[in-house]
């Protein structure tokens, strides 16, 4: 069992980057990969994520219900544009999307279904893989735990290993006030990113020997979680079919939140935040590609906004998971020897946590962030670009 059963004293810290007025230069967009690469960069980038996983219905039967998502559903993305990968020369990686390649929703994706990076006015950056992810966790808990409810009975789910041995327990028949179930199942989906994110900052990885700190507690990782929660606790209640709500809600939502449409906009946005939020100085996967990281903050979970929409003050905030809610569920990890619980939480005297030790496990990674490095003076002559 967990050592620990209440919230920190102090939330964690938000770790927040402002320079109004940043210009930056004229860049063009990347260009194909030259063929004598194409290989390399196969290899290479099939470890950093370009992925998805084969679709399957949502209306799982009995059976398929005793299979959770895996891991990794879609495979994507890595926050910056034109990155080097593995200082293979002219190899560059740029996860972005327009908004019209994004397509319809597929239930654990389909080679159909557009994922990327896309920069919002009002949301910052969305990682479109990461918000799906989320949204189909989302309905695969609420099936899961709807099932298990009509049934009376609990729900345990081993998760494998990520970090550790992951258990979900659920039970809702000890209790006599039964929650919202598409909320349950948000704000455990919700856990189950959060876990995503410290695992790989202390060393989890998908392809062995491939290290994915570079992409732990990146700017937009925390909100597009949780955006795809919203999301997918919506569709839920929807009377469409699943995919189909899913499909429209997203677009609204990246209607609302004010999409740019092209893949160059995205682009140039990422440019205004250039060795302020990541840098090209480093190759993936080299952890120093981030120099900022958003750890996130108690209560709501606000976007980092490019300079010029910070100043408009129009942010939309998404409020985090009741934490009432944890007393239905308890998310086990035996963590692994990566995580050295005992030099983080040295009261513990265990290997093992809950969702409730994240709080403080997410305060020690924020007090031990990679120090951002002085970006680079800017060559005379170059043209300038203003977003």
């Amino acid at each position: 069992m967990p050592c620990f059963r209440s919230t920190p004293k102090s939330p964690p810290r938000a770790f927040k980057y402002a320079a109004p007025g940043l210009q930056v230069p004229s860049i063009q967009a990347p260009k194909p990969l030259a063929p004598r690469y194409r290989v390399a960069a196969a290899l290479v980038l099939l470890a950093l994520g370009t992925t998805v996983a084969a679709a399957e219905p949502l209306g799982l039967d009995p059976q398929a219900l005793l299979t959770p998502p895996p891991n990794i559903i879609r495979a994507c993305c890595a926050f910056g544009a034109d990155l080097s990968v593995a200082r293979i020369p002219f190899v560059h990686k740029s996860d972005l999307i327009s908004v019209d390649d994004i397509g319809r929703h597929r239930y654990l994706g389909d080679k159909l279904e557009g994922n990327g990076i896309i920069y919002t006015r009002r949301g910052g950056f969305v990682d479109l893989g990461h918000l799906r992810d989320y949204v189909d966790w989302t309905a695969y808990l609420h099936a899961r735990m709807a099932a298990a409810q009509a049934a009376d009975q609990p729900v345990i789910l081993e998760l494998g290993s990520e970090g550790g041995h992951r258990t979900l327990t659920i039970d809702l028949a000890s209790h006599a006030d039964r929650p919202d179930l598409p909320e349950l199942a948000g704000k455990i989906a919700f856990d189950l990113s959060l876990w995503h994110e410290i695992a790989t900052w202390f060393g989890a990885s998908y392809i062995p020997f491939v290290p994915e700190r570079y992409s732990s507690f990146s700017p937009e990782d925390l909100y597009s979680n949780l955006l795809g929660v919203e999301i997918g606790m919506e569709a839920i209640r929807s009377d469409l079919p699943f995919e189909e709500a899913v499909s429209q809600i997203l677009m609204r939502y990246l209607t609302e939140l004010g999409a740019v449409p092209r893949f160059e906009d995205t682009y140039f946005a990422l440019e205004q935040v250039e060795d302020v939020w990541w840098t090209r100085r480093r190759a993936l996967p080299n952890a120093k590609v981030l120099l900022r990281r958003n750890i996130g903050a108690a209560g709501e979970l606000e976007p980092w906004l490019v300079p010029d929409d910070e100043l408009l003050g129009a942010a939309y905030t998404l409020a985090l998971p009741r934490e009432e809610l944890n007393d239905y569920y308890c998310l086990s990890i035996r963590t692994n020897a990566k995580i050295g619980l005992r030099k983080i939480l040295p009261e513990c005297g265990s290997e093992n946590i809950d969702q409730t030790d994240f709080p403080l496990i997410i305060d020690y990674i924020a007090s031990n962030q990679i120090p951002a490095e002085a970006p680079p003076k800017r060559k005379a002559g170059r043209e300038w670009r203003q977003f």
